[in-house]
């Protein structure tokens, strides 16, 4: 399992990197759109579909659509559509402290579980071609992703050697609060050096991204509680297999759905 980890990695990895460092951001979104009709597919997983194709393939068609309007819709729209994401997101920390009580009692329906998957997958994909259309968006981008990975590493690690208290043990009992400080103080670590170098930020706007590269780091931990949440409820592990060693796409992006938008709004109401 390890070694497939690591091979699909490897593979992978190059491929992202490179499409992001040379792809002019209209053909980076449309790579990033063709990874999000594979993670709206898997989405549907979430919602029960697994047997029913036509439904299936009319969701992906639907986020299809929506993506080309987000991208062709005025600049103006999108902060409004990453504070729609954003508000969301914030939702969730009730939804995943509730869980499983609050689903017993109001279990989520197909028309609402639809719309949220539209909502994250067209939020999240514009505001990673959003972020690398700014100035320096190559780094920037790699910040984010570094960012999120930060998150990750950073929980493990401390989990694994300090973890003693569940931080949502009906959604994931094998993540700690401990683990999620490790992560959290990970990313600070990363916002100091990366937020110097790439932003170029000193003084109160070195600060100001600290603060909202925590904020991320914290939204980062939810999307991934959310997404194990979700899969509870659909009695599912893995949201798909498409990836040798990872399970799903949507596995491994889910903290990069809570992470991106927050991110790319917080950027633009700072002003950084």
């Amino acid at each position: 399992m390890l070694m497939q980890r690591v091979i699909t990695a490897l593979l992978l990895l190059p491929v992202l990197l490179g499409m992001i460092w040379f792809a002019p951001t209209p053909w980076l979104y449309v790579f990033f759109c063709a990874a999000g009709l594979m993670i709206a597919w898997e989405w549907t997983g979430l919602m029960r579909w697994t047997g029913q194709s036509t439904k299936r393939y009319v969701f992906v068609a639907v986020v299809g659509v929506v993506l080309y309007a987000v991208w062709m819709a005025p600049a103006q729209f999108r902060p409004w559509l990453f504070g729609l994401a954003g508000l969301w997101w914030i939702f969730s920390f009730t939804l995943v402290a509730g869980f499983p009580k609050n689903f017993e009692r109001h279990p989520p329906s197909a028309l609402a579980m639809s719309t949220l998957g539209v909502l994250l997958i067209s939020s999240t994909l514009l505001a990673l071609a959003t972020l690398h259309a700014m100035p320096n968006g190559v780094m920037r981008l790699i910040y984010l992703f570094f960012l999120i990975f930060a998150a990750d590493t950073g929980a493990y690690f401390a989990g694994r050697t300090f973890g003693k208290h569940k931080l949502a043990p009906n959604v994931s009992p094998g993540k700690t609060v401990e683990g999620a400080i490790g992560g959290v103080a990970l990313c600070g670590a990363w916002a100091l050096v990366g937020g110097h170098y790439i932003f170029q930020a000193e003084d109160s706007a070195l600060i100001a991204l600290f603060v909202l590269s925590m904020v991320v780091a914290l939204f980062s931990i939810m999307g991934d509680l959310t997404e194990s949440m979700f899969k509870r409820v659909a009695g599912i592990k893995d949201s798909g297999n498409i990836l040798p060693g990872h399970g799903g796409i949507l596995d491994r992006v889910d903290s990069i759905l809570s992470a991106a938008p927050v991110m790319v709004l917080g950027l633009q109401l700072l002003q950084i």
